[in-house]
């Protein structure tokens, strides 16, 4: 329990579970006789040669095994060299630093959450992000949930239960994790009525569907997939006048939290919170920690009246965030209020400089600049390339992994033998820890380790 290697388990696991997990080890020991006799020695003999730290670390990797095997491994912090910015996997988007360092002093200690300071009296957690997200998008009013699907939850559980929602049969789209629109709408109560066909929808499709049960008109912005060649949809202008005309609200899921327009080809015809606000949607939902680049959560903005219906129902108590999301979410929208850079407009950095950046990588990795293809992710523009170059290194394959489990764990993709490791995604404080963990792994390929 002394050694450094298991003391450093401890710092994870704590002392009781890794005293637990040694003492298994020494029974397994002691029922191999011969085995023991010879590990003991080789311990012993470890300050006269190379056998004893040898025989630590082939007991410190027993002793992790069990523990992962048991507990599993703790979140690591992951290099993403894959030009995905958006991976799900890895977290979706990564927080702007300065938001991060700033979020300690709010979290280790109480904060003002729902606390009025200047009288005393209790406060509302939801009405200072409802402000800044107000600010921004030009809604009347706005609340804050725990995801997307939450947020669509909620609006259809307000305004629509035990009524018809009325969706054109092309946007029936599954979101992710096998979730989909069909069965969010059922459960939150509503009854789905599919207008259209699955590539051509048109106005009078909405219009001949409403009716005295229609609860709610719902369009949801196709982000994580296409539909090509013969096509036709409603623009959400269209869809709104409709709204207004017939007294049947109009959501649109946007999805991927884009809160204003932006001026990048791949996101340039999405449309945003403002825009869909300033075509007359009566409500919009998006993600927190897509093209926003906060925290997961869902936000729901649009007319005073619903967004009050929403806030008022019981499931809003469920469905709405701690003071960690609440807390990282403020510092992220008064980062886009001010009009501050976020990590995301790394996708399309300078071209001299990122050039530059690249090879000193690639000289320092003796790898090679290479085109190569980036993209937005989490649902976001999927077919639409960002083109620029990455770095490649010979080797794949046992290398690709070694990158993977090592430390900090490195994650980019094969291409024609090569691993390519693209910086867009990565944070430039982050290169020279690249580097070193490119170096660790070409050194246990090439010692077949």
């Amino acid at each position: 329990m002394a050694r450094a290697e298991v003391q450093a388990l401890v710092v994870v696991y704590g002392r009781e579970r890794v005293l637990v997990q040694v003492r298994g080890e020494l029974d397994r020991l002691r029922a191999e006789p011969e085995r023991l006799r010879a590990e003991l020695d080789r311990l012993r003999a470890g300050s006269e040669g190379e056998e004893g730290p040898e025989a630590g670390a082939r007991l410190e990797a027993r002793l992790r095994e069990g523990l992962e095997s048991a507990a599993g491994l703790p979140l690591r912090r992951t290099i993403n060299a894959t030009g995905i910015f958006i991976h799900t996997n890895l977290g979706r988007a990564p927080l702007p630093p300065e938001v991060t360092a700033a979020l300690a002093a709010r979290l280790e200690a109480g904060c003002d959450l729902e606390l009025d300071l200047e009288t005393g009296r209790r406060g509302d957690r939801n009405r200072r992000l409802e402000r800044l997200l107000c600010l921004i998008t030009g809604a009347e009013a706005a609340v804050v949930v725990n995801n997307n699907a939450a947020a669509l939850v909620l609006a259809v559980a307000c305004l629509a239960r035990d009524r018809e929602v009325v969706v054109s049969r092309g946007e029936l789209v599954e979101i992710g994790g096998s979730f989909r629109v069909p069965d969010v709408l059922e459960a939150a109560g509503g009854r789905l009525v599919e207008v259209g066909t699955t590539n051509r929808t048109r106005l009078d499709d909405y219009a001949r569907a409403i009716g005295p049960e229609t609860g709610l008109l719902l369009k949801v912005q196709p982000s994580n997939y296409l539909i090509v060649g013969f096509t036709e949809s409603v623009e959400e202008a269209a869809l709104a006048g409709l709204s207004r005309a017939s007294g049947v609200p109009l959501l649109v899921d946007e999805g991927s939290g884009l809160l204003a327009p932006h001026s990048a080809p791949q996101l340039a015809a999405h449309p945003s919170h403002r825009s869909l606000i300033d075509a007359g949607c009566d409500l919009v939902c998006g993600s927190g920690d897509k093209v926003l680049g906060g925290p997961q959560a869902g936000l729901l903005v649009g007319r005073r009246e619903l967004i009050g219906r929403c806030r008022r129902h019981p499931l809003f108590r469920a469905l709405r965030p701690g003071r960690g999301v609440i807390a990282t979410l403020d510092a992220v929208l008064r980062r886009h209020l001010a009009g501050d850079p976020m990590p995301l407009d790394r996708m399309w950095p300078a071209p001299e400089e990122h050039r530059r950046r690249l090879e000193q990588v690639a000289q320092a990795l003796g790898a090679e600049v290479v085109e190569a293809d980036a993209y937005l992710g989490g649902g976001a523009a999927p077919e639409d390339a960002i083109e620029g170059h990455a770095i490649a290194v010979e080797g794949a394959g046992d290398l690709l992994r070694r990158l993977r489990v090592g430390e900090p764990p490195v994650v980019g993709y094969a291409r024609g033998g090569r691993v390519i490791l693209d910086l867009r995604t990565v944070d430039p404080d982050d290169d020279d820890v690249l580097i070193q963990a490119v170096g660790r792994a070409r050194d246990g390929v090439s010692s077949g380790g």
